[in-house]
Protein backbone atom coordinates (compact mmCIF):
# COMPACT_ATOMS: atom_id res chain seq x y z
CA UNK A 1 0.00 0.00 0.00
CA UNK A 2 1.48 2.88 -1.19
CA UNK A 3 0.18 5.04 1.63
CA UNK A 4 -1.87 3.89 5.45
CA UNK A 5 -3.97 6.29 7.22
CA UNK A 6 -2.36 6.24 11.09
CA UNK A 7 -5.18 7.80 12.78
CA UNK A 8 -6.90 6.08 15.73
CA UNK A 9 -10.11 4.65 16.48
CA UNK A 10 -12.56 7.50 17.64
CA UNK A 11 -16.49 7.06 19.77
CA UNK A 12 -18.85 8.22 17.34
CA UNK A 13 -16.94 7.16 14.70
CA UNK A 14 -17.13 4.48 11.63
CA UNK A 15 -15.12 2.38 9.84
CA UNK A 16 -15.66 0.48 6.41
CA UNK A 17 -12.96 -1.51 4.20
CA UNK A 18 -15.13 -1.65 0.99
CA UNK A 19 -13.43 -3.74 -2.34
CA UNK A 20 -14.21 -2.52 -5.48
CA UNK A 21 -12.06 -1.03 -8.15
CA UNK A 22 -9.63 -3.84 -7.70
CA UNK A 23 -8.38 -2.36 -4.56
CA UNK A 24 -9.68 -2.03 -0.99
CA UNK A 25 -11.31 1.29 -0.09
CA UNK A 26 -11.83 2.37 3.35
CA UNK A 27 -13.54 5.18 5.18
CA UNK A 28 -13.09 6.52 8.29
CA UNK A 29 -16.76 8.55 8.84
CA UNK A 30 -18.82 10.08 11.49
CA UNK A 31 -21.09 6.91 12.86
CA UNK A 32 -24.57 8.93 11.90
CA UNK A 33 -23.16 8.23 7.74
CA UNK A 34 -23.77 4.43 8.10
CA UNK A 35 -27.37 4.80 10.17
CA UNK A 36 -30.27 3.32 7.67
CA UNK A 37 -32.60 6.60 7.50
CA UNK A 38 -34.98 4.48 5.52
CA UNK A 39 -34.04 4.76 2.19
CA UNK A 40 -30.72 3.66 3.29
CA UNK A 41 -27.10 5.13 4.97
CA UNK A 42 -25.28 8.08 3.32
CA UNK A 43 -22.30 5.56 2.93
CA UNK A 44 -24.49 2.83 1.40
CA UNK A 45 -25.08 5.35 -1.44
CA UNK A 46 -21.59 6.32 -1.99
CA UNK A 47 -20.76 2.66 -1.94
CA UNK A 48 -23.28 1.95 -4.46
CA UNK A 49 -22.02 4.58 -6.51
CA UNK A 50 -18.18 3.19 -6.50
CA UNK A 51 -19.59 -0.08 -7.32
CA UNK A 52 -21.05 2.24 -10.39
CA UNK A 53 -17.80 4.11 -10.99
CA UNK A 54 -15.89 0.65 -11.03
CA UNK A 55 -18.47 -1.07 -13.66
CA UNK A 56 -18.25 2.12 -16.01
CA UNK A 57 -14.74 2.71 -15.76
CA UNK A 58 -13.10 -0.46 -15.43
CA UNK A 59 -10.69 -1.70 -18.29
CA UNK A 60 -10.89 -5.06 -17.08
CA UNK A 61 -14.87 -5.37 -17.70
CA UNK A 62 -15.68 -5.80 -20.99
CA UNK A 63 -19.31 -4.65 -20.79
CA UNK A 64 -18.05 -1.43 -19.37
CA UNK A 65 -18.23 2.38 -21.25
CA UNK A 66 -14.22 2.51 -21.16
CA UNK A 67 -13.71 -1.13 -22.39
CA UNK A 68 -16.77 -0.55 -25.02
CA UNK A 69 -15.08 3.29 -26.07
CA UNK A 70 -11.96 1.61 -26.75
CA UNK A 71 -13.27 -1.21 -29.05
CA UNK A 72 -15.39 1.52 -30.42
CA UNK A 73 -18.47 -0.34 -30.51
CA UNK A 74 -20.33 2.64 -27.86
CA UNK A 75 -19.48 6.08 -29.04
CA UNK A 76 -18.63 8.53 -26.42
CA UNK A 77 -22.05 10.90 -26.96
CA UNK A 78 -23.60 7.25 -25.53
CA UNK A 79 -21.00 7.08 -22.25
CA UNK A 80 -21.96 8.09 -19.02
CA UNK A 81 -21.50 11.70 -19.07
CA UNK A 82 -19.10 11.12 -16.78
CA UNK A 83 -16.83 9.94 -18.82
CA UNK A 84 -16.27 12.71 -21.11
CA UNK A 85 -15.63 14.95 -17.63
CA UNK A 86 -13.01 12.38 -17.34
CA UNK A 87 -10.95 12.20 -20.56
CA UNK A 88 -11.61 16.30 -20.62
CA UNK A 89 -9.28 16.43 -16.82
CA UNK A 90 -6.90 13.74 -18.63
CA UNK A 91 -6.46 15.63 -21.69
CA UNK A 92 -5.69 18.75 -19.06
CA UNK A 93 -3.20 16.52 -16.87
CA UNK A 94 -1.40 15.35 -20.34
CA UNK A 95 -0.89 18.51 -21.86
CA UNK A 96 0.87 19.73 -18.34
CA UNK A 97 3.09 17.14 -18.08
CA UNK A 98 4.31 17.30 -21.71
CA UNK A 99 2.74 13.70 -22.63
CA UNK A 100 4.30 11.88 -19.28
CA UNK A 101 0.23 11.17 -18.39
CA UNK A 102 -1.40 9.36 -21.05
CA UNK A 103 -4.91 7.41 -21.35
CA UNK A 104 -3.39 4.87 -23.58
CA UNK A 105 -0.83 3.35 -21.51
CA UNK A 106 1.09 0.45 -23.06
CA UNK A 107 -1.17 1.38 -26.32
CA UNK A 108 -4.15 0.63 -24.84
CA UNK A 109 -7.15 2.85 -23.67
CA UNK A 110 -7.70 2.76 -19.70
CA UNK A 111 -8.10 5.85 -18.02
CA UNK A 112 -7.24 4.29 -14.89
CA UNK A 113 -4.28 6.36 -13.55
CA UNK A 114 -6.99 9.47 -13.23
CA UNK A 115 -10.46 7.23 -12.36
CA UNK A 116 -8.96 6.15 -9.28
CA UNK A 117 -8.12 9.19 -7.32
CA UNK A 118 -11.02 11.01 -9.12
CA UNK A 119 -13.66 8.38 -7.90
CA UNK A 120 -12.08 8.12 -4.16
CA UNK A 121 -12.31 12.56 -4.39
CA UNK A 122 -16.11 12.08 -5.30
CA UNK A 123 -16.38 9.41 -2.76
CA UNK A 124 -15.21 11.95 -0.29
CA UNK A 125 -17.42 15.10 -1.84
CA UNK A 126 -20.79 13.05 -1.63
CA UNK A 127 -19.63 12.76 1.68
CA UNK A 128 -19.66 16.11 2.66
CA UNK A 129 -22.51 17.22 0.67
CA UNK A 130 -24.50 14.52 3.20
CA UNK A 131 -23.67 16.66 5.83
CA UNK A 132 -19.86 15.53 6.83
CA UNK A 133 -17.08 17.85 7.73
CA UNK A 134 -14.93 15.42 8.73
CA UNK A 135 -13.76 12.37 7.16
CA UNK A 136 -11.22 10.35 4.87
CA UNK A 137 -11.49 7.68 1.90
CA UNK A 138 -8.70 5.50 1.09
CA UNK A 139 -8.44 3.98 -1.94
CA UNK A 140 -5.32 1.37 -1.50
CA UNK A 141 -3.65 3.71 0.10
CA UNK A 142 -4.07 7.02 -1.79
CA UNK A 143 -6.61 9.03 0.42
CA UNK A 144 -8.78 12.09 0.56
CA UNK A 145 -8.75 13.53 3.83
CA UNK A 146 -11.74 16.06 4.76
CA UNK A 147 -11.96 18.28 7.66
CA UNK A 148 -9.91 18.01 11.00
CA UNK A 149 -9.00 14.25 12.67
CA UNK A 150 -11.18 14.86 15.98
CA UNK A 151 -11.60 18.77 17.36
CA UNK A 152 -8.41 20.89 15.93
CA UNK A 153 -6.52 17.44 15.09
CA UNK A 154 -4.32 16.33 11.94
CA UNK A 155 -5.27 13.70 9.74
CA UNK A 156 -2.01 11.46 9.37
CA UNK A 157 -0.89 9.54 6.40
CA UNK A 158 2.40 7.01 6.79
CA UNK A 159 3.99 6.84 3.17
CA UNK A 160 5.54 3.31 2.43
CA UNK A 161 9.09 3.02 2.08
CA UNK A 162 9.63 1.04 -1.58
CA UNK A 163 12.70 -0.09 -0.85
CA UNK A 164 12.20 -1.46 2.85
CA UNK A 165 8.93 -3.87 2.72
CA UNK A 166 6.78 -3.04 5.83
CA UNK A 167 8.55 0.57 6.64
CA UNK A 168 7.28 3.61 6.71
CA UNK A 169 8.97 6.27 4.88
CA UNK A 170 7.91 9.30 6.75
CA UNK A 171 4.30 10.59 7.78
CA UNK A 172 2.46 13.28 6.32
CA UNK A 173 -0.27 15.33 8.14
CA UNK A 174 -2.40 17.93 7.68
CA UNK A 175 -6.45 18.53 7.09
CA UNK A 176 -8.22 19.24 4.28
CA UNK A 177 -5.83 17.58 2.10
CA UNK A 178 -4.87 14.34 -0.50
CA UNK A 179 -2.21 11.81 -0.56
CA UNK A 180 -1.33 9.81 -3.95
CA UNK A 181 1.91 7.55 -4.07
CA UNK A 182 3.34 6.14 -7.57
CA UNK A 183 5.90 3.85 -7.02
CA UNK A 184 7.15 -0.23 -7.21
CA UNK A 185 6.73 -1.15 -3.48
CA UNK A 186 3.72 -3.04 -4.75
CA UNK A 187 3.43 -4.07 -7.84
CA UNK A 188 7.58 -3.47 -8.86
CA UNK A 189 7.95 -1.59 -12.57
CA UNK A 190 4.69 -1.12 -14.14
CA UNK A 191 4.15 3.13 -14.60
CA UNK A 192 5.12 2.53 -18.41
CA UNK A 193 7.02 6.30 -20.11
CA UNK A 194 4.62 6.84 -23.04
CA UNK A 195 7.76 8.63 -24.42
CA UNK A 196 10.27 5.50 -24.70
CA UNK A 197 7.31 2.54 -24.22
CA UNK A 198 9.76 1.15 -21.19
CA UNK A 199 8.73 0.89 -17.52
CA UNK A 200 9.93 3.90 -15.62
CA UNK A 201 13.04 3.22 -13.33
CA UNK A 202 14.26 7.01 -12.58
CA UNK A 203 12.40 6.56 -9.34
CA UNK A 204 11.43 4.33 -6.25
CA UNK A 205 8.52 6.11 -5.11
CA UNK A 206 6.86 9.75 -5.38
CA UNK A 207 4.08 11.15 -3.12
CA UNK A 208 2.27 13.97 -4.00
CA UNK A 209 0.10 16.13 -2.02
CA UNK A 210 -2.48 18.82 -2.54
CA UNK A 211 -6.20 19.90 -2.14
CA UNK A 212 -7.63 17.07 -4.49
CA UNK A 213 -7.14 13.41 -5.08
CA UNK A 214 -7.83 12.80 -8.34
CA UNK A 215 -5.06 15.46 -9.80
CA UNK A 216 -2.65 14.05 -6.70
CA UNK A 217 -2.82 10.55 -8.27
CA UNK A 218 -2.98 11.67 -11.76
CA UNK A 219 0.24 13.92 -10.83
CA UNK A 220 2.26 11.43 -8.59
CA UNK A 221 1.26 8.74 -12.13
CA UNK A 222 2.97 11.53 -14.48
CA UNK A 223 6.14 12.33 -11.90
CA UNK A 224 6.57 8.78 -11.45
CA UNK A 225 6.99 8.65 -15.56
CA UNK A 226 9.22 11.34 -15.85
CA UNK A 227 11.65 9.85 -12.91
CA UNK A 228 14.08 13.12 -11.50
CA UNK A 229 12.60 15.38 -13.95
CA UNK A 230 9.36 15.45 -11.55
CA UNK A 231 11.11 17.57 -9.08
CA UNK A 232 11.04 20.95 -11.53
CA UNK A 233 7.77 20.16 -13.10
CA UNK A 234 5.98 19.74 -9.52
CA UNK A 235 7.45 23.11 -8.25
CA UNK A 236 5.54 23.82 -11.24
CA UNK A 237 2.47 22.95 -10.05
CA UNK A 238 0.28 25.67 -7.86
CA UNK A 239 -0.96 23.61 -4.91
CA UNK A 240 1.03 20.39 -5.15
CA UNK A 241 3.81 19.42 -3.50
CA UNK A 242 5.93 15.91 -3.78
CA UNK A 243 8.57 13.75 -1.90
CA UNK A 244 10.05 11.02 -4.03
CA UNK A 245 12.43 8.38 -3.09
CA UNK A 246 14.94 6.99 -5.93
CA UNK A 247 16.08 3.88 -6.24
CA UNK A 248 19.20 4.44 -4.89
CA UNK A 249 17.47 5.32 -1.71
CA UNK A 250 18.33 8.81 -1.60
CA UNK A 251 15.25 11.26 -1.55
CA UNK A 252 14.07 14.79 -2.05
CA UNK A 253 10.94 17.27 -1.51
CA UNK A 254 9.55 20.09 -3.32
CA UNK A 255 10.15 23.55 -1.50
CA UNK A 256 6.78 23.50 0.19
CA UNK A 257 6.38 20.07 1.15
CA UNK A 258 7.41 20.55 4.98
CA UNK A 259 4.45 22.15 5.51
CA UNK A 260 3.27 18.95 5.37
CA UNK A 261 5.93 17.55 8.23
CA UNK A 262 5.51 20.20 10.75
CA UNK A 263 3.28 18.01 13.21
CA UNK A 264 3.29 14.54 12.96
Amino acid sequence: MAGERMTGARPGRLRHAEHVMGTVVSFDVPAWAGQDGGGGSVLSRVIRWLHWADATFSPYRQDSDVSRLGRGSLPLAQCAPELAEVLTACAGVSARSAGYFTVTPGGRFDPSGYVKGWAVEQAAAMLTAAGSAEHSVNGGGDIQCVGDHGPGGLWRVGIADPLRPGSIALVVTGRDFAVATSGVAERGPHIIDPHTGQPATGLASITVTGAGLAAADAYATAAFAMGPAARDWVESLEGYEAFAITPAGTAWQTSGFGAYLGAA
